[in-house]
C-alpha cells in the first residue's frame, strides 16, 4: 500500500527478471481498478512491439509515465504525477514474455493535507464569561489530530483544559485574566500538517447598559435625520410643482394687454374710412354723433404730436372728375373737431 498527498507524485514499482526460456515478445501492461468498484478495469499505459501507448485512460492522460527508458532491462515501474482523489484505487502491473507471465498489485491512497486552518474565539472574552476556542481546517483527510499549546506568558494551561487539548474545541468556563495569551493549534494527518495562531485577551466586563443606550440614541437620531431630509425634499418638490402650475396658467389663460394708444388710433382710423364714403348731405349729422363716441380718456392719454400749421394742398377739380366734394374733419389745437 502507498499513501500520498493530493498534488504529489506517486512512484509505483514493478521490476521483473526474465528466464532463459522466455523467448517471446515483451508486453507490459498497467491497469487500474477504481476504488468504487463500479467501473471496469482500465488500461492506463501499455508497452508492446517496442512502442509505448499512454493515452488509454482520459483521467490520467499526460500524468502517467514509465520511469525507465529501457524496459527490457527489467524495470516496468511508473510515476503518477499531480495526484487527485480520483486516482485512488488498485493498480496492477502485468509482464508477459512467453512462456513467462508475472503480475503485481499496488493499493494507492490519495489523502488531502490539512490546510486553511482557522482559529477564533466563539463568545465574549470577558472575565467571568464562558466561551470557546475553536480550531477548524478548511480541508484535510481524516483522521485528523489536534494539539493546542500556549506560547506566551506562563505556558501553563488550566487543568480543566487538559482533556480538550487534543480536540478542535476548548470550552472555557468562568474565564479569568490569567487565560490571556497566544495559543497555537496544530492539525495533522498521515500526509501533512498545518497550524494557526490565536490571541486571547480576557478583559473586565464592559458597561453594557451604556453601550445599549448609546446604540438606541444613535439609532433614533439617525431616524430623525432621515425623516427631516425626506420632509425637506418633499416640500421642495411641492413648491417647484406649484410654481410650474402657476406659470403654465399665466401663459395659457391670460392674453397680453392691448395698448390704449393703438386702440384709440384704430378707432379713429376706422371712422375716417367710413367718412370717406359719405356724401355732404349726411356729413353734418355723422360728425355730431360718431366723433362724440370716441373715449375721451383714450384721446387724452394718446401721445400729442407737435402742432403744425396745416399744409396748403391744391384741391383737385372734383367737378371735372364727376365726383362730389367731401369735407374732411380736422382737429384744432384745443382737441375739438372742426
Amino acid at each position: 500500500m502507498i499513501e500520498k498527498a493530493k498534488g504529489e507524485t506517486a512512484y509505483l514499482p514493478c521490476k521483473f527478471t526474465l528466464g532463459p526460456e522466455d523467448q517471446g515478445p515483451l508486453d507490459i501492461e498497467w491497469l487500474l481498478s477504481p476504488a468504487d468498484n463500479q467501473k471496469v478495469d482500465q488500461v492506463i499505459i501499455l508497452y508492446s512491439g517496442d512502442k509505448i501507448y499512454d493515452d488509454y485512460y482520459q483521467d490520467l492522460k499526460g500524468r502517467v509515465h514509465f520511469t525507465s527508458n529501457d524496459l527490457k532491462s527489467g524495470d516496468a515501474s511508473i510515476n503518477v504525477t499531480n495526484l487527485q482523489l480520483s486516482d485512488i484505487g488498485t493498480y496492477q502491473c502485468k509482464v508477459k514474455k512467453a512462456p513467462g507471465v508475472g503480475n503485481k498489485k499496488i493499493q494507492l491512497t490519495v489523502l488531502v493535507k490539512p490546510s486553511g486552518i482557522r482559529c477564533y474565539v466563539d463568545g465574549s472574552e470577558e472575565i467571568g464569561n464562558d466561551f470557546k476556542l475553536k480550531c477548524e481546517p478548511k480541508e484535510g483527510s481524516l483522521p485528523l489530530r489536534y494539539e493546542w499549546q500556549k506560547l506566551s506568558d506562563s505556558q501553563k494551561l488550566p487543568t480543566s483544559w487538559l482533556p480538550e487539548m487534543t480536540s478542535p474545541v476548548i470550552s472555557v468556563k468562568n474565564a479569568s485574566a490569567e487565560y490571556s495569551g497566544t495559543y497555537t493549534c496544530t492539525v495533522r494527518n498521515r500526509v501533512g500538517s498545518d497550524q494557526c495562531l490565536l490571541r486571547l485577551d480576557v478583559v473586565p466586563p464592559s458597561n453594557r447598559a451604556g453601550t445599549i443606550a448609546g446604540a438606541v440614541i444613535g439609532t433614533l437620531l439617525a431616524l430623525v435625520l432621515i425623516a427631516l431630509i425626506v420632509f425637506c425634499c418633499h416640500k421642495k418638490r411641492r413648491e417647484e410643482k406649484y410654481e410650474k402650475e402657476v406659470h403654465h396658467d399665466i401663459r395659457e389663460d391670460v392674453p397680453p394687454p392691448k395698448s390704449r394708444t393703438s386702440t384709440a388710433r384704430s378707432y379713429i382710423g376706422s371712422n375716417h374710412s367710413s367718412l370717406g364714403s359719405m356724401s355732404p348731405s349726411n356729413m353734418e349729422g355723422y360728425s355730431k354723433t360718431q366723433y362724440n363716441q370716441v373715449p375721451s380718456e383714450d384721446l387724452e392719454r394718446a401721445p400729442q404730436s407737435p402742432t403744425l400749421p396745416p399744409a396748403k394742398v391744391a384741391a383737385p377739380n372734383l367737378s371735372r372728375m364727376g365726383a362730389v366734394p367731401v369735407m374732411i374733419p380736422a382737429q384744432s389745437k384745443d382737441g375739438s373737431i372742426v
